[in-house]
């Protein structure tokens, strides 16, 4: 899809389950014109199910058992909300989320996958860890295991409830793990073990777990959990220390509340083309769904089945065509691992079991990942169709400040502008520019803009509302007011106002913090999103605002926020860093520099930048005047996880060179890491504060700021008289 193209309509997924994203791989080789696809996930990783015991047993590493959702929805040029739906408002068209505006769809998937069944145990719920989510299963895992190898007799006792193949491999993949030390491992099922399954390979299956220690308590039906204590029908208790629960799946509650019809037990209802019964536009897949005339076990071969069929009806649906059924088969192979590398495999009445079985799952499994984690080469679907061919074979122009323009020409140019029209530019290099009022206090301004850097509009609008306020705490002002100016990319009437509206309820969420008035602004329609904020803060009267210039020698200077959101970013344009490391920089961005000013105020602070496009030393550059050099110890200086190595590897942002080349003659770099000096020349977006205060103050003044919400702030350096440097910076 070229960036010039509109945008008519919205498919929305919610859930990033194996159907949906099976089914996006698909959609994305075979984009429809005019549609944009959006993902909504609580988690920016997805379990995959059949590599998850393996996973636990110790034979894989956590990404190679989950699908990074970061990067398959920037491959396919998905958007990725992460966020937790609550519902869906099907009249309005409308998916339900807390705490931010619905978002709207013309087409709409959900595959959410299903959770065991803990309601209907009195005290499972609080006693007990569901084995879904497995974001939740697997930090508990690893707290405990953690404990067990630390002291075995702080948990002599795993209980697991539930006699599916699931809680069976889990069982065997905590034995595995856990061999050598003294831990008793429980299964208690309700009835028999792996009902369904031939008495043969059932048979092979009760062998290992008497091999692996395992006791299996069958007809153990659990009626009820305390603390510590299983109630088991018939009135016996049975001890435990961490319980496990691993029952029938059950479907999440916001299904039947959203007016979408179930089965019999909560399951969205589905027709044969995997549309709702209730609503023709709302699809359905994989364990959180029920084909009415086919039902069938919870299972991942089936939602895996789906995928085709699913892409396939909802490019269907949003051009106007005939839909198809789907047929899911009766049998399936199931390979069950055993907990070493050994498996059973069964279908129908075919049973084995060895290291060949695993070998096989294995491969299997890992195909299955790879489709994730090499997918086919296909061109960025953000990337300008029209640039010259030159131009392509260069890195893509980065977004947020790592669009800004570098430092040396905005000077030349507001240089000869000042001579060519004097009095009419001003010469300060300030971040909010200053206005007298009649009451004695001081209106500051600012303005600044951001190129998308998240897909999601809402993150984005919060992103750009948090950026443009940097500028006035810097000069500890107090937002009043704001004016938006936002280009949206082109599209139909209604996916306008959807964008826009998104936009402006996240930069709300951080305006409404302040109390600060959106008060009007201008929009228009462009190649790609743009989002800025013309700010007006206030300095009450009796006070000065902060000056950038205002520190002297002997000062400390104190870094806010670690740096390096332009590296990651422009690594992950190019699909060289996780999407964990993408969310922590996101929430990164997301800590507002509001308190930080506020303690600045009553720790000293004589002057104070925020550190944006220029990177670190463009900043500091600014903060010097003429009177003044600064030192930095780099190894001091906070960054965010994964960066330095990034920067060791040669990843850069696009506005890096113009920072580095501002900056070439100004700095002794002594024998510093090279990774940690292209730190300091690294643009940010929504970065910190840098800080100058007396030296008495500024270890109290960081450890107040770590009680507040930034928890790497760290003193980074100090000014020195600019006699004592030939430079304007030293680097250590």
């Amino acid at each position: 899809m070229r960036l010039d193209d509109p945008l008519y309509r919205d498919l929305v997924l919610v859930g990033g389950g194996h159907t949906h994203v099976l089914a996006l791989r698909r959609l994305a080789m075979r984009p429809v014109r005019g549609v944009r696809i959006t993902l909504i996930s609580p988690d920016t990783y997805t379990p995959y199910s059949g590599m998850l015991p393996g996973l636990v047993a110790g034979h894989y590493r956590f990404e190679e058992a989950h699908i990074d959702l970061v990067h398959l929805c920037q491959w396919a040029g998905v958007r990725l909300v992460c966020a937790r739906v609550e519902g869906v408002d099907t009249a309005a068209q409308h998916v339900l989320i807390p705490d931010r505006a619905p978002l709207e769809y013309d087409v709409l998937s959900v595959d959410i996958g299903a959770l065991p069944d803990t309601a209907s145990v009195p005290g499972a719920d609080a006693f007990a860890t569901p084995v879904k989510p497995v974001a939740g299963l697997w930090q508990r895992w690893q707290q405990m295991y953690q404990r067990i190898r630390q002291n075995a007799e702080d948990c002599p006792k795993i209980a697991l409830v539930g006699g599916g193949a699931g809680s069976v491999e889990l069982a065997l993949a905590m034995a595995r793990r856990l061999s050598g030390l003294e831990v008793e491992i429980a299964l208690y099922c309700g009835a028999t073990l792996l009902p369904g399954y031939h008495p043969k390979a059932r048979a092979l299956v009760e062998k290992a777990l008497g091999e692996r220690g395992v006791s299996v308590h069958l007809n153990a039906r659990i009626v009820g959990v305390r603390a510590k204590e299983l109630e088991v029908a018939g009135g016996r208790c049975e001890a435990f220390d961490e319980l496990f629960w691993c029952t029938d799946a059950a479907a999440a509650a916001w299904i039947a509340r959203s007016g979408l019809n179930t089965d019999g037990k909560g399951f969205m209802a589905l027709r044969d083309t995997l549309q709702s019964v209730a609503d023709e536009r709302v699809f359905g897949a994989g364990d959180i769904a029920t084909q009415l005339n086919y039902p069938r076990p919870k299972a991942g071969v089936f939602a895996v089945r789906q995928a085709p069929v699913l892409a396939d009806n909802l490019r269907a649906a949003l051009l106007g065509r005939r839909l198809r059924s789907h047929r899911p088969q009766k049998r399936f192979l199931s390979l069950l691992s055993l907990g070493d590398k050994r498996a059973v495999a069964s279908r129908g009445r075919m049973r084995a079991s060895g290291a060949l079985m695993w070998w096989w799952k294995d491969a299997i499994d890992r195909r299955f990942m790879s489709r994730f984690s090499n997918p086919p080469r296909v061109m960025p679907r953000r990337f300008p169709a029209r640039l010259p061919a030159v131009a392509r074979k260069q890195q893509a122009p980065c977004g947020g400040c790592g669009a800004k323009i570098g430092a040396d020409p905005l000077a030349e140019t507001l240089a000869a502008l000042r001579a060519d029209y004097p009095g009419l530019t001003e010469a300060s290099a300030d971040d909010a520019a200053i206005v007298r009022v009649p009451d004695g206090g001081v209106l500051l301004q600012s303005v600044d803009s951001l190129r998308e850097l998240v897909a999601d509009p809402w993150l984005m609008g919060r992103i750009a509302a948090l950026h443009a306020f940097s500028d006035l705490y810097a000069c500890g002002a107090t937002p009043l007011s704001a004016l938006a100016s936002i280009t949206l990319p082109f599209a139909s009437a209604g996916v306008l106002k959807r964008d826009l509206r998104a936009v402006l309820e996240g930069a709300l969420v951080e305006f409404s913090r302040e109390n600060c008035r959106l008060i009007g602004g201008h929009s228009m329609q462009g190649p790609e999103q743009v989002i800025g904020f013309t700010v007006n803060g206030y300095v009450a009267p009796g006070s000065d605002p902060l000056d950038k210039c205002g520190g002297r020698a002997g000062d400390k200077l104190v870094l806010t926020k670690p740096l390096g959101t332009g590296v990651l970013f422009a690594a992950h344009m190019q699909s060289k860093v996780s999407g964990g490391l993408v969310q922590v920089a996101v929430a990164n961005m997301l800590v507002s520099n509001g308190p930080a000013a506020s303690l600045a105020r009553e720790h000293g602070v004589t002057a104070a930048t925020d550190v944006s496009g220029f990177g670190l030393l463009g900043h500091l550059f600014e903060m010097l005047g003429d009177d003044l050099a600064g030192r930095l110890h780099t190894g001091q200086i906070p960054a965010l996880a994964g960066v330095v190595d990034l920067l060791e590897r040669g990843y850069r942002s696009t506005a890096h060179g113009a920072n580095r080349a501002a900056a070439e003659d100004l700095v002794s770099r002594r024998a510093v890491d090279p990774a940690r000096q292209n730190l300091l020349l690294d643009p940010q977006t929504s970065g910190g504060l840098l800080m100058a205060l007396p030296a008495a103050q500024a270890e109290g003044f960081c450890s107040a700021l770590r009680a507040n919400g930034y928890p790497e702030a760290a003193v980074i350096g100090e000014l020195v008289s600019a006699n004592e440097t030939t430079n304007r910076v030293d680097l250590f």
